[in-house]
């Protein structure tokens, strides 16, 4: 089954439990949770509990921090997706520091349940985030994908994404300060959703 028939909706208190059927009982990634964009390194992103709690609270005050993938009403899919701001990692990162002044929004981070790796889950999530991103008034959306080149990339691993997904989505590279981390955006507009 392919990504085509895909439902994409914002993560929202009623959905938490969906979030915590796709992420699993280790948080996704090691327990993170999506929160260790949020977190700079001085704070610890290693404590799973402690890391849901806090998405938990994210997703109780009320703006969606991201958007949900569904097939057939399973959770398959993340994406985080918020003003750039929101990322305090970002901020203290010289490899992912802010290419310039102009306001963006982010999306740092997916997660794709295994069995629909690989099947265009990501480039979906991505889309879907340019258009809730752009509903919101942002007028460009960025990411931090990993450009692996030719070497194969072990898909547990690509939570930042992959640059080959971002550029099937429509976004091109702005910076790239390491040979495997580029910048890449998308620019926006308020009601169609994007363009580029």
């Amino acid at each position: 089954m392919s990504a085509r028939g895909l439902r994409i909706a914002p993560l929202t208190p009623a959905r938490w439990d969906d979030f915590v059927t796709l992420f699993g009982p280790r948080g996704a990634c090691a327990g993170c949770w999506c929160m260790w964009p949020r977190r700079t390194s001085a704070e610890p992103t290693s404590n799973g509990d402690m890391n849901r709690r806090a998405m938990r609270r994210i997703v109780a005050a009320g703006e969606p921090p991201g958007l949900l993938a569904y097939a057939a009403g399973k959770p398959v899919g993340w994406i985080a997706v918020a003003p750039r701001a929101a990322y305090r990692r970002l901020a203290r990162s010289r490899v992912l520091a802010a290419v310039d002044a102009q306001p963006v929004w982010s999306a740092p981070c997916f997660f794709v349940a295994r069995a629909w790796r690989g099947r265009g889950v990501t480039v979906a999530l991505l889309r879907a985030a340019a258009r809730w991103a752009a509903a919101r008034g942002a007028r460009l959306l960025e990411g931090y994908p990993i450009d692996p080149g030719r070497r194969r990339y072990a898909p547990t691993f690509a939570w930042h994404g992959l640059a080959t997904a971002f550029r099937a989505a429509g976004f091109h590279e702005v910076a790239r300060r390491s040979p495997t981390r580029p910048i890449m955006r998308r620019a926006l507009r308020r009601g169609s959703g994007a363009r580029g």
